[in-house]
This record gives structure tokens, C-alpha cells and sequence, in this order.
């Protein structure tokens, strides 16, 4: 194929480019991360919680972990205050 006949490739500027949509993490706490919320709410510390679920603590970690950036919240104390706050967890 002679070099005239070829198509001129048009490059797209990079200023132009869109990162690709991000999916916005859920508001609301999974079943595993309110079940751990209600344990963390009776007293239970991190091993106590995956032994009682069958878990890893680090697993159990994970999930707090989540927990707090969903609430945007930085310790435990504002985890549980948070959580009442918004109805995830109710006093009984």
C-alpha cells in the first residue's frame, strides 16, 4: 500500500482525555459491617469479633476500616457516635 493512500492519525490532545467514571463508595453500611458495628457497640475488641464471626482480625480490621471512611470518621469513639447519629445503630 503506497504511504499517500494511508489515513493521517489524529491524536487526541491529552488536555482533552476524561478519567474514566469512578464508582462513588456506598453511603450505607454491607450486613457484615453493621454486624461488626453492633459487636464493637457491645464491647467486643477485634479478635473477639472475628473469632465470634469466624473471621480474620484482619478481616475484622478491613471492615472498620470501611466503616470509618464511609462515616468519615477517625476513631472508634466517632464510629459509634456517628453511627447513633445516623441510625445504624439504635440503643437498647
Amino acid at each position: 500500500m503506497a504511504k499517500s493512500a494511508e489515513r493521517p492519525r489524529v491524536r487526541k490532545s491529552l488536555a482533552n482525555l476524561e478519567p474514566p467514571p469512578r464508582k462513588k463508595r456506598p453511603e450505607t453500611l454491607t450486613s457484615r459491617e453493621q454486624e461488626i458495628l453492633e459487636l464493637i457497640w457491645a464491647g467486643f475488641k477485634n479478635k473477639e469479633i472475628g473469632q465470634r464471626l469466624k473471621i480474620s482480625v484482619k478481616t475484622v480490621e478491613a471492615h472498620r476500616a470501611n466503616m470509618m471512611k464511609k462515616l468519615r470518621v477517625s476513631n472508634t469513639a466517632q464510629l459509634l457516635k456517628s453511627a447513633l447519629q445516623e441510625g445504624a445503630l439504635k440503643i437498647r
